[in-house]
């Protein structure tokens, strides 16, 4: 009889034991039904204006490497690195004593062709010579005259000039240094006005437009914005990165846009009413994005597709409407179907709680 008596004390011992887990638990099932204090939105559309970011590069509305044209030692340097130059001037002479004696050569043969047509023209005018000698003399002349302006091209290209007027770069040449056809003397551009070519996807081509205000900035200028506009939409897509060049014209008065600068350039969009909501009220899991949505004091997982991003916000374009209550902060402790309350009313509820007791 007594391993029966041990048994059934045993066996009451475990029912007791149960009844007191039981117990035990019963408080902790009553708080997982409370509801958890979160962050609220109501969400209405706002006027949004958005903008198309890329990053171009500067390039000067005329660039061009000076380079020599005629091998010949040179004479002169008219000019120093970084010199701002008008269209036209010299900046470097060459050796041309050769070409100038060429030249008196041709000019003393020009003068004595012309002297001689001018008496054979007067006796032919007296029928003292035949016409076809005065002709002769006229091709004689000619000739002449385009040995001298051959002979003063010649003398030109002895002089190095500036294309147009612009700032110029490192000088490479000095005074007696020999130089061949190529030689790089400077490089020369005009900056007061810069292009900015940017790439922009071609899902966003019906976008721009020329016309179109830019804004730019620089990692060399913090703080500093560039406005300009959209010079030229290219007239190709590139077909391996399915994008297509963009040129855009800023003033550069202050010459502080270089060519070979990069640019982050924005496009800003035209005003447009939006679903916005604070970005840390998105939860992002791999490609799939969604909300909270309260109803009925519950949240529910309501997924959505965003769109553009701004000043922390950011674009619903679809998933919820205009009037749905949102969670914004607090996502992190939430599940589908937990009762959520807002953080703000339940704390305003504890203070009059406590200020009334």
């Amino acid at each position: 009889m007594r391993p029966y008596l041990v048994l059934a004390t045993l066996a009451a011992a475990l029912a007791l034991a149960g009844c007191g887990k039981k117990q035990d638990a019963a408080p902790q099932g009553g708080g997982g039904d409370r509801p958890i204090p979160v962050t609220l939105q109501a969400v209405r559309p706002q006027p949004f204006v958005d903008t198309l970011q890329a990053l171009g590069t500067v390039r000067a509305r005329e660039s061009v490497t000076v380079t020599a044209s005629v091998s010949e030692k040179v004479q002169a340097v008219h000019f120093d690195s970084g010199d701002s130059v008008r269209a036209g001037a010299p900046l470097v002479t060459l050796v041309g004593d050769a070409q100038q004696a060429q030249l008196r050569e041709a000019q003393a043969a020009a003068g004595e062709a012309e002297s001689l047509y001018r008496r054979q023209s007067e006796l032919a005018g007296q029928q003292l010579i035949a016409r076809s000698q005065l002709e002769t003399q006229r091709a004689t002349r000619d000739a002449a005259n385009a040995r001298v302006a051959q002979v003063r091209a010649q003398l030109a290209e002895r002089v190095i000039r500036a294309p147009f007027a612009g700032v110029l770069g490192i000088r490479q040449v000095s005074p007696g240094s020999l130089v061949t056809p190529g030689t790089v003397v400077t490089t020369l551009d005009d900056i007061s006005t810069v292009f900015v070519d940017f790439p922009v996807p071609e899902t966003q081509l019906a976008l721009i437009a020329a016309g179109q205000r830019l804004a730019g900035t620089a990692a060399a200028y913090p703080g500093r914005r560039f406005e300009g506009m959209v010079d030229t939409v290219d007239a190709r897509i590139d077909t391996a990165t399915r994008a297509l060049t963009v040129r855009g014209r800023f003033p550069n008065a202050e010459r502080l846009l270089k060519p070979g600068m990069l640019l982050q350039v924005e496009i800003a969009r035209a005003e447009r009413p939006a679903l916005l909501v604070p970005e840390i009220a998105v939860v992002q899991v791999g490609t799939e994005s969604y909300v909270y949505r309260v109803r009925d004091g519950k949240a529910e997982r309501a997924d959505v597709k965003l769109g553009a991003r701004a000043g922390g916000q950011v674009e619903i374009a679809s998933g919820i409407a205009a009037g749905d209550v949102i969670v914004v902060d607090g996502t992190g402790k939430l599940r589908p179907g937990a009762k959520v309350v807002d953080a703000a009313k339940s704390q305003g509820g504890d203070n009059n709680s406590a200020t009334a007791g």
